[in-house]
């Protein structure tokens, strides 16, 4: 029975080994794996061009296979980065025909149409994004950022608390929670976030909107501090100057608050929104 069982452990090894050795042989001898394996080498090398060659490569040993959804999104990756926006629009798109539920490709195209300002559509992909994976952090975060300046408060806090659920110490969670919380009144909630912010990348904006809500509720010392931290980094931030105007103005300098206030302008700042600092 011993020598028996030994004999069937050994039979299945060695057929096991043959077949993987079989399976190794198909993969090496397939053309369509072969190219798959040099565009992931080019794509790793961030060598996009020869990327793009080599997929298209694949597409044309094998128009119909259904891994072909990933191939598409893969050169809809790779023509982002050689700036050819139209082509990798198409390629995301043909990946989401052949696998509408393809998470990634949603993303991709919803990023892509993002950055070419076609707003609409992007929020469309982004909200389709969320009926495949309710749990997509990336998703929400969008979604909600441009329901929140596109007036939906509502939907923005929906997907806002999803993130501080799932991913509560994140950068994109401080920066969702951070402007909800700045541009609807609760300044003291989005401090903290703000603070972590800035130690992790410090930049203008963050010290501005920072400097921002300490002067909403009316801390002027916490207001100099962090625009004088800003403005060692940022001298010529016209956001920056527009609040040291203010925190000026706060302070009944008003000669000082007259001089941010036309520098700010001066670097780009809103001159309605400057010169609405002394209007009583």
């Amino acid at each position: 029975m011993k020598k028996l069982l030994i004999y069937i452990i050994t039979c299945v090894a060695t057929f096991s080994a043959a077949a993987t050795e079989a399976v190794d042989s198909l993969w090496e001898a397939n053309p369509y794996f072969i190219l798959m394996g040099e565009a992931d080498t080019a794509i790793a090398a961030g060598n996009w061009s020869e990327a793009v060659d080599r997929l298209n490569d694949v597409l044309a040993v094998d128009p119909s296979n259904p891994s072909n959804a990933l191939v598409y999104y893969n050169l809809g990756i790779c023509y982002t980065y050689t700036d050819s926006d139209s082509l990798a629009l198409a390629s995301f798109s043909r990946s989401i025909d052949i696998a509408p539920n393809m998470l990634v490709s949603r993303l991709g195209r919803g990023r892509l149409l993002l950055a070419l300002n076609r707003d609409f559509e992007a929020y469309e992909d982004f909200d389709a994004a969320i009926r495949i994976d309710s749990l997509s952090t990336e998703a929400r975060f969008y979604h909600g950022m441009m329901a929140l300046y596109g007036g939906r408060q509502d939907i923005a806090e929906q997907d806002f608390d999803i993130l501080k659920q799932v991913t509560p110490h994140t950068s994109d969670t401080a920066v969702a929670l951070s402007t909800l919380y700045s541009l609807t009144g609760r300044e003291r909630l989005a401090v903290p976030y703000l603070r972590q912010l800035i130690a992790e990348d410090p930049q203008a904006e963050y010290y501005a909107t920072l400097a921002g809500c300490y002067l909403a509720l009316g801390e002027l010392s916490d207001a100099s501090a962090t625009i004088t931290d800003g403005m060692k980094m940022y001298p010529n931030d016209p956001e920056l100057y527009y609040y040291r105007a203010w925190l000026n103005r706060d302070r009944y300098c008003l000669e000082e608050a007259q001089r941010d206030a036309k520098r700010a302008i001066e670097l780009g700042a809103s001159p309605v929104k400057v010169r609405s600092l002394f209007v009583q």
